[in-house]
């Protein structure tokens, strides 16, 4: 397993274990975890600020990972939650000037005047109310989709 340091999103510490280290970036399990499975893509390099200040090449590589976290979610989320619809993949940079990107499970038992919507609406009080902390009930999440990740990239040559 490979670490990130010190790196925030959003004024939030990331959980400093990734789930594995893709070719320039790392794959990590958000810090909140109201929508289980919950994943966040960084670049390696902090002064990459969007995708477009990378080489086609390496920005091809990026989205080919972030696909690839997105896949690994989908299906772990899938097998572990029937009620799981699917994956949100987002690249925004408003808040936090480095290049990463969200991967969102999305679920039927959302609130039915969120499911429609982007994660991003649901109320404040959901991002930094403990009992949906990133913790050690998480680990065999967090392993179900380093395993899955290792298994794509097997896969995919």
């Amino acid at each position: 397993m490979a670490s990130i340091g010190d790196a925030t999103l959003n004024g939030r510490e990331l959980a400093v274990a990734s789930y594995r280290r893709l070719d320039a970036k790392f794959a990590v399990i958000g810090d909140v975890q109201f929508l289980p499975g919950y994943s966040v893509l960084l670049a390696d390099d902090p002064r990459v600020e969007r995708l477009s200040d990378l080489s086609r090449p390496k920005r091809l590589a990026f989205l080919a990972d972030m696909d690839r976290l997105g896949e690994a979610v989908e299906r772990v989320c899938g097998r572990a939650d029937p009620a799981f619809r699917r994956v949100n993949l987002e690249i925004l940079g408003n808040t936090d000037g480095f290049l990463h990107a969200h991967v969102w499970p999305r679920f039927s038992w959302e609130p039915t005047d969120l499911v429609g919507l982007p994660v991003w609406l649901y109320p404040r009080a959901r991002w930094s109310d403990a009992r949906f902390a990133l913790g050690p009930r998480h680990d065999p999440l967090r392993e179900a989709i380093g395993d899955e990740l290792d298994r794509l990239r097997r896969s995919s040559g």
